[in-house]
C-alpha cells in the first residue's frame, strides 16, 4: 500500500489478513478534489470576512499590516494544527468500519468528516479553556505582546512537528498529548528565561496534574472496558456472525453493518467535541491579543445579566473582604499587581491578596454599572477589564488548592461569581466554530490511511471481527463524551488504540508486540518530546518577536 508504513517486516501469518483487507489506494476523483478545495478556500474567505465584521462592529481600528499579517499567521497555523489532528487521529474512527467492509473507504471518511464537522459546531467549549488555564499567568495578560505570539507559534508548531512524526510512521498518537506537552514546554522555558529572582510563573502543575490523570487513565479505562464489553457482548449476544471476521469483501449482515457505522459516527462527532475545542481555545487568545476590542469580552451576554452580574461580585467582594482582617484594600492598579504576583508564586491564601480581590471584584462590578453592560465597556477600558476578570477566576479556582477555607455560603458565592466571570470572557464566535470544524472534517480526508492500517492490520494477530470493532468504539465513544461533560481533554488515539488492543487480549487473538512497543513507546515520547521543541522554539521565537 503506496500510503502506509510499516515500521516492521511483514509477519509470516500477516498475508491471510491482509488478503481480505480493504482496498485503500483508490484515489479521489478529480471532482472531489476541486470541491475540497472550494469548501477549503470558502472557509478561509468566511474567517477574514467575519474577523473583519467583528472588529467594525465594535470600532476596533484597523490593524497594521505587521499585526494583520501575525494574525493571519497564526490563525492559519491553529488551524494547521486542527486539520492535521483530523487526518492523524480520526483515522481511529474509520479503521473499523474499513476493515469490516462496513463502509467503502472513501464514504467512510467523508461520513466522519461530516460528524467531525457537527461534533465541533455542538461542543460546548469546556474543553477549549482546560488547555488555557495550563498556560503561565503573564503570557496569557500578554497574548498580544511578542511573548505572546511567541508562545502560540512555538507550542502550535511543535504539536503539529511531532503529529507528522508519528503519522509519518503509522503510528496512532495523541495530538492532546502533543499539545499539551507544548503547553507544559512553552511555560518551562518561560520560567527559565525570566530575569533571575523574578516570581514569574512557569505551569500550573497542579491542574496539568488533572490534565494527566485524564490521558493516562483513558486509554487504560479504554483497554479494560473494551475488554469487558467483548465478553459481556459473548455472553448476552449469542450471534455466531457478529465475532466472526469479514470474509473478502463481503460486507457484513445489516444490523451489524448499522452497528458498525453508528459507532464510527458516535466516536467521530465526540472526537469533534473533544479535539476541535483544543484548537478554538488558542484561537481566541490569539483574537484577544490581536483584536482585544473585538474579542476580549463577551459581547453578546445579554444586557439583562447585568444587575445579576454586578450584585453577584459585590457579594463577593464581601466574600473576599471578610478574609482580608484588617488589610486595607488597594487601588485598582495594586490590587491588580498583587493578585497578578500571588498568581504566578501560587502563594494566594494571603490577608492581602483576600484585600486586593475584594477591591479587584468591586471594580469590577462598577465598570459595568457605569457602563450599562459588559458590550458596552469602551475600548480603551476592554482589556483592563478582561485581566482583572481573568485575575478573579484564575484566584477564586486556586484558592482552595492553596488552603483557604470558606463555608459553604461562601463557597457557592465564589462558584457563582466565577461562573459569570467565565461568561463574560470565554465566548467562542460562531465563525471560529465553523473555521474549526472545517479544518477538522477536512483534516479527516486527508492523509487518513497510514493509520487506519496499523489499527486495522498491526495491533493485534488476526482480522478484526464485528464485535471487537463494536466494542472499541463504543466504548471510545463514551470516554470521550463524558470527557467533554467535565471538560476534560482526553486522547482519542490512545483510547480507541488501547480499545482494539484490549478486544484482541480479551478474544485472545493476540497482540502484535511489536507495534504495540511502538505505540507504547510514542505515546511515553510524546511529552517529553514535544516539551522540549516547544521550549527551543519558544526560546528562539521571543529572541525573534
Amino acid at each position: 500500500m503506496s500510503d502506509s508504513a510499516s515500521l516492521t517486516p511483514p509477519r509470516v501469518g500477516a498475508e491471510p489478513r491482509r488478503a481480505s483487507g480493504p482496498t485503500l489506494d483508490r484515489g479521489m476523483h478529480p471532482g472531489g478534489i476541486i470541491a475540497f478545495l472550494l469548501v477549503l478556500v470558502a472557509g478561509l474567505v468566511y474567517a477574514v470576512v467575519s474577523l473583519i465584521a467583528d472588529m467594525n462592529a465594535v470600532g476596533q481600528s484597523p490593524l497594521a499590516i505587521g499585526a494583520f499579517v501575525l494574525l493571519g499567521l497564526a490563525l492559519l497555523i491553529a488551524l494547521a494544527f486542527e486539520f492535521v489532528n483530523g487526518f492523524h487521529d480520526t483515522a481511529n474512527a474509520v479503521a473499523t468500519v474499513i476493515y469490516t467492509h462496513s463502509m467503502p473507504p472513501l464514504v467512510a471518511v467523508i461520513w466522519s468528516g461530516a460528524f467531525n464537522f457537527l461534533g465541533v459546531m455542538l461542543s460546548s467549549g469546556a474543553v477549549a479553556y482546560a488547555i488555557v488555564t495550563l498556560l503561565p499567568v503573564e503570557l496569557i495578560l500578554q497574548v498580544g505582546s511578542g511573548a505572546g505570539y511567541a508562545m502560540i507559534f512555538a507550542l502550535l508548531i511543535a504539536a503539529i512537528i511531532w503529529n507528522l512524526g508519528t503519522w509519518a510512521f503509522g503510528l496512532p498518537n495523541s495530538s492532546s498529548h502533543a499539545l499539551i506537552g507544548s503547553v507544559i514546554g512553552v511555560g518551562l522555558a518561560n520560567q527559565l528565561m525570566a530575569p533571575e529572582g523574578s516570581a514569574t510563573s512557569g505551569v500550573d502543575w497542579a491542574q496539568a496534574l488533572g490534565v494527566f490523570k485524564a490521558l493516562l487513565f483513558s486509554p487504560l479505562i479504554g483497554f479494560v472496558a473494551a475488554a469487558l464489553l467483548l465478553l459481556a457482548l459473548k455472553f448476552t449476544v449469542r450471534r455466531k456472525d457478529l465475532y466472526e471476521a469479514p470474509k473478502g469483501d463481503t460486507p457484513p449482515p445489516l444490523w451489524i453493518r448499522s452497528l458498525l457505522i453508528l459507532t464510527c459516527t458516535l466516536v467521530s462527532f465526540f472526537h469533534g467535541g473533544n479535539d476541535g475545542q483544543k484548537g478554538m481555545g488558542l484561537i481566541m487568545l490569539i483574537l484577544i491579543g490581536a483584536a482585544p476590542t473585538a474579542y476580549a469580552l463577551n459581547r453578546t451576554m445579554a444586557d439583562d445579566t447585568t444587575p445579576a452580574f454586578i450584585q453577584t461580585s459585590q457579594n463577593a467582594s464581601t466574600v473576599f473582604a471578610s478574609h482580608a482582617g484588617t488589610t486595607a484594600q488597594p487601588d485598582a492598579a495594586a490590587a491588580r499587581k498583587e493578585v497578578s504576583d500571588a498568581l504566578k508564586t501560587k502563594d494566594l491564601n494571603q490577608p492581602a491578596v483576600y484585600g486586593a480581590l475584594a477591591a479587584l471584584s468591586t471594580d469590577i462590578a462598577a465598570n459595568v454599572k457605569n457602563y450599562g453592560a459588559i458590550k458596552q465597556v469602551p475600548a480603551a477600558q476592554t482589556s483592563n477589564l478582561r485581566n482583572d476578570m481573568y485575575l478573579a477566576t484564575d484566584a477564586i479556582r486556586l484558592l482552595p488548592k492553596n488552603g483557604a477555607s470558606f463555608s459553604e455560603a461562601e463557597a457557592g458565592t465564589l462558584k457563582a461569581y466565577a461562573g459569570l466571570l467565565n461568561d463574560g470572557t470565554r465566548y467562542i464566535p460562531t465563525w471560529v466554530k465553523v473555521c474549526v470544524a472545517l479544518a477538522l472534517g477536512l483534516g479527516t480526508m486527508v492523509g487518513w490511511k497510514r493509520i487506519v492500517v496499523t489499527v486495522g492490520e498491526k495491533i493485534g494477530k488476526t482480522h478484526l471481527t464485528y464485535a471487537q470493532g463494536a466494542s472499541a468504539e463504543l466504548v471510545a465513544a463514551g470516554t470521550i463524551g463524558l470527557a467533554e461533560v467535565y471538560g476534560l481533554p482526553v486522547s482519542t488515539t490512545h483510547i480507541l488504540s488501547s480499545g482494539v488492543a484490549g478486544t484482541m487480549a480479551a478474544n485472545g487473538s493476540g497482540l502484535q508486540m511489536s507495534t504495540v512497543r511502538n505505540m507504547a513507546l510514542a505515546w511515553v515520547l510524546t511529552l517529553p518530546a514535544a516539551i522540549t521543541l516547544a521550549g527551543v522554539l519558544f526560546f528562539i521565537l521571543r529572541h525573534v518577536f
